[in-house]
């Protein structure tokens, strides 16, 4: 698995998942968005529809969609890549190829405790990406 930290430093983090998605989408995969809450699954959607060529999505349909909205980690849309939006792990995250885990500064503890947490695992590919001047950059 690989799986990959995010910290989100600039913006909103539904604007950091319009940026994912395409790339996901153009290597012909699925991808599924984890957020607990409601309105900041609405705003993602909202984020979506504003993109760049309209990203297809929803939360229903779930067999459907290339990209899925939803609250719990499930691969209902056979997904090969979780994008964890709210920095919550779940253990059904490291079912899929790769995990991206988003997180802001009032998550940093969290997000280092769950670094830690697979520390030297050979099954699992780690790294940390940090915005810097509006760019994304690989720290480890």
């Amino acid at each position: 698995m690989r799986l990959d930290f995010w910290q989100v430093s600039e913006g909103p983090v539904e604007r950091v998942v319009a940026q994912i998605a395409p790339r996901v989408l153009d290597g012909n995969e699925r991808m599924l968005v984890v957020e607990a809450d409601a309105e900041r699954r609405a705003a993602i959607s909202g984020a979506l529809w504003a993109a760049d060529g309209f990203l297809a999505h929803g939360e229903d349909h779930a067999e459907r969609q290339p990209i899925l909205l939803a609250e719990t980690c499930r691969r209902d849309n056979g997904a090969a890549v979780a994008v964890l939006a709210d920095g919550k792990w779940r253990d059904e995250a490291a079912e899929f190829d790769r995990t991206i885990v988003l997180f802001g500064e009032p998550q940093v503890a969290e997000a280092r405790a769950l670094w830690r947490q697979f520390d030297g695992r050979d099954d699992v590919q780690r790294s940390y990406f940090a915005q810097e001047d509006g760019r994304w950059v690989k720290k480890t």
